[in-house]
């Protein structure tokens, strides 16, 4: 068994960081997101089947197994409001940002002297 790691896309707006993960087979319940001290984790298991069955497997490319990947937290993201969702086996995390990161645009007056 090779060790494997989901592939991962970060982008972010002007609201938050948004995290997509590539967890094809995995289970919800094998699945563990948690925030702790500005770093984002990301926990699970994609397990083996074995069905008895089944015989003669010609190839097994995909990866199997446990896997944690860490993410770095910038200051500007809210840790209380981090929400997650898990469809057609991509997991998406928001990180939303705090009220005093988000871009504001400054009006400039124009002075009468």
């Amino acid at each position: 068994m090779r060790t494997w790691a989901p592939a991962v896309d970060i982008l972010e707006t002007e609201d938050a960081v948004i995290l997509k993960a590539d967890i094809p087979d995995v289970r919800i319940e094998d699945l563990d997101v948690r925030v702790e001290n500005n770093t984002l984790t990301l926990r699970g298991n994609r397990k083996f089947e074995k069905d008895d069955n089944v015989k003669g497997f010609h190839r097994i490319e995909r990866t199997y197994g446990e896997f944690v990947r860490n993410f770095a937290l910038p200051d500007t993201v809210d840790t209380e409001r981090v929400a997650a969702d898990y469809k057609n086996g991509v997991l998406s995390i928001g990180l939303p940002k705090k009220e005093a990161a988000k871009l504001r645009q400054v009006k400039v007056a124009i002075s009468q002297n």
